[in-house]
């Protein structure tokens, strides 16, 4: 089987305060890599100490469009210096995601264009999925194909929310086969059965729901997906979600 690293995404720790209680939960869970979100940008030489720290290293991260515009520049010079080779743009401002074929298009030409800047830095960036991409359009058509048609030529690549992409449903296999050829990464989350887990916007720990997690996880590496990264997007337990979940996930790699 092909080799992946194993991440989670700090996001899912939030709520237990600031980067270094969620570092802490991270290395005590067991894992030796995290995934950023972007205001851990803001402060590189704190946060590329934080991880030293503690035997961390951060290969991704997240970071909003609106970033992105800003200061392209100054992205690519802290994910550097932190040690960061892989950037996601996690979702569209709100106030864009309603936009026609034609808008989804112009912003996965906008995104092709900063991936091929964010190249040239050595940094790769891809988009990253939810649910709402999936919502087809009159003629058929859905806003992620739009978006990477827009992207057509460019670096741009893929880090596929599997289970966003089960609850939009459609088959998350049918997506990863289909874009196995700019597929760099996968979120690793669970979704609850029906009616479970309200209080956790529907999602649990991964090995504990509804998905399928030890075919997927073959069939995301084996479609390109190098970057595993575990997440959960409102846990009422963050660090016993973080550890249950690794020690689900050790067993089927």
């Amino acid at each position: 089987m092909a080799t992946s690293t194993l991440s989670i995404q700090l996001y899912s720790l939030r709520h237990l305060g600031g980067l270094d209680r969620q570092l802490d939960a991270a290395a005590q869970a067991g894992f030796t890599a995290v995934e950023t979100i972007g205001g851990h940008l803001d402060d590189p030489k704190a946060l590329k100490a934080a991880l030293a720290g503690r035997g961390l290293v951060a290969p991704s991260g997240h970071i909003g469009l609106l970033a992105l515009r800003g200061d392209l520049g100054r992205v690519a010079e802290a994910a550097a210096e932190t040690g960061i080779a892989q950037l996601f743009m996690p979702a569209l401002p709100p106030e864009e995601r309603s936009g026609n074929a034609d808008a989804w298009r112009r912003v996965g030409a906008e995104l092709g264009a900063m991936a091929g800047r964010l190249k040239e830095r050595g940094i790769s960036l891809g988009y990253h999925n939810h649910h709402w991409e999936l919502v087809r359009f009159g003629d058929g058509s859905c806003p992620l194909d739009c978006l990477f048609e827009g992207a057509a030529g460019s670096p741009l690549v893929w880090q596929a929310d599997i289970a966003w992409l089960a609850r939009g449903g459609d088959d998350p296999k049918a997506w990863l086969e289909k874009y196995a050829h700019l597929l760099a990464s996968a979120h690793v989350k669970d979704q609850a059965p029906a009616g479970r887990n309200a209080d956790e916007d529907g999602w649990c720990n991964v090995g504990s729901g509804i998905l399928e997690w030890p075919d997927l996880w073959t069939f995301a590496l084996a479609r390109g997906a190098r970057l595993m990264v575990v997440e959960h997007d409102n846990p009422k337990d963050p660090a016993g979600f973080a550890a249950r979940s690794f020690a689900y996930l050790q067993k089927i790699r």
